[in-house]
């Protein structure tokens, strides 16, 4: 008997559809959460790696440990002067011919500054010299005559007379008067130095005495220090002496002092100490300077810069650079002057754990940890105005 077969409603068909659009989509988005999954892992494992990559290097600026002298030094101020600062005047009267300086001009000593009008000069020579001969003549026929006749010459005291009535000896004492004024026509510097002022102008009539510039030397100059009456007797002459200026930071000029004065001031209760020192360009006269004199000098010490010494849990130490890591090293300072700081052997072993030569970090070692690694970015060469030992 045949089966009928009776088609599916249209509903039905429908929703099979629905369902089976439905299950590729759920499958999609399985696949893109595995995809997701996949993408985390990977960058969990990035994160894992960067984790466990070498610590960064700090930049660090180092100095080096050195065996040397301290030297502990008084501090003071004082006033820088020019050994020769030179007021140039006109020594005889006469009309300004030529200029050759000008202010802030480096001169040399010897070197012709102004000059005069020279005829009028040697006008007065050549007259001078016309009267000289004319004297010469009228001592000649004094005594010739005599002398033909009798073969013999004025004695000495005659021939001093003779030329005493002729006029000789006044007559070359003009003579030598105008040459003298025909070379002070000519006005040279007396030292080597810096023109600070021009008092003249070309054509200008002069007199004697006038002024006519101010030539400063730069390069020889002292400074006078005062020194309090307790600090007298640490300071010594030839001791070292170094000098430095509000108008020149950090440069610091080295002296010698070369005397200390015997007198005290009864008010301020100080006396004062010169310094000699060579000009460079940094020091001007005038210019008020700090000092530090040379008082005590300990020989033979185990120094470290000053800015190199820091304190951990309230001892002492330094941070020594070995194999690219910055290890700190307790030491036991000893006395210092602001520069440099000695350090004294360890009370227990008797050795100085800081050795000559090693390498101290001065600058990026605040926040530093034990054996952490470090960079030496430029090492801090020590500069010339250190208070070391020559």
């Amino acid at each position: 008997m045949p089966i009928a077969v009776r088609p599916f409603p249209r509903r039905v068909v429908l929703l099979a559809l629905a369902g089976a659009l439905g299950l590729l989509a759920g499958c999609d988005k399985a696949g893109g959460a595995t995809a997701d999954t996949a993408a985390a892992a990977a960058g969990n494992g990035s994160a894992d790696t960067a984790s466990t990559s070498p610590a960064v290097a700090l930049p660090v600026a180092t100095e080096e440990a050195r065996d040397g002298d301290l030297i502990l030094r008084v501090t003071t101020t004082g006033q820088v002067r020019s050994d020769a600062l030179v007021p140039l005047r006109a020594e005889v009267p006469g009309t300004v011919a030529e200029l050759r300086l000008r202010p802030g001009q480096q001169v040399a000593a010897g070197a012709v500054l102004v000059t005069f009008d020279a005829y009028p000069f040697d006008l007065a020579v050549r007259e001078a010299q016309a009267r000289a001969d004319e004297a010469e003549q009228r001592f000649l026929e004094s005594f010739v005559p005599e002398s033909l006749v009798t073969g013999r010459g004025p004695t000495p005291d005659q021939r001093r007379a003779l030329m005493n009535r002729a006029g000789v000896t006044a007559a070359r004492l003009q003579l030598e008067r105008a040459r003298y004024e025909l070379a002070r026509a000519t006005v040279r510097s007396p030292v080597a130095g810096v023109v600070q002022a021009v008092e003249v102008a070309v054509g200008e009539k002069l007199s004697a005495g006038q002024a006519l510039a101010t030539v400063v030397d730069t390069r020889h100059l002292r400074v006078e220090a005062q020194l309090l009456e307790h600090d007298l007797p640490l300071v010594r002459v030839g001791g070292e002496a170094l000098v430095t200026t509000a108008g020149a930071p950090g440069r610091v000029v080295r002296g010698r002092v070369d005397a200390l004065l015997p007198l005290v001031d009864s008010v301020a209760r100080a006396g004062r100490a010169v310094v000699r020192l060579t000009g460079d360009g940094v020091l001007r006269p005038g210019m008020y300077a700090d000092v530090k004199l040379e008082a005590t000098r300990l020989p033979n010490r185990r120094l470290v810069p000053a800015r190199a010494v820091i304190e951990r849990d309230g001892r002492p130490l330094v941070f020594v650079v070995r194999d690219g890591r910055a290890q700190w090293t307790y030491i036991v300072p000893g006395r210092s002057n602001g520069v440099d700081t000695e350090v004294l052997p360890d009370s227990s072993s008797g050795e100085i754990p800081v050795k000559a030569g090693d390498p101290v970090i001065v600058d990026g070692h605040l926040t530093l940890t034990h054996d952490a690694p470090v960079r030496v970015a430029v090492p801090a060469a020590r500069s010339r105005d250190r208070d070391r030992a020559p």
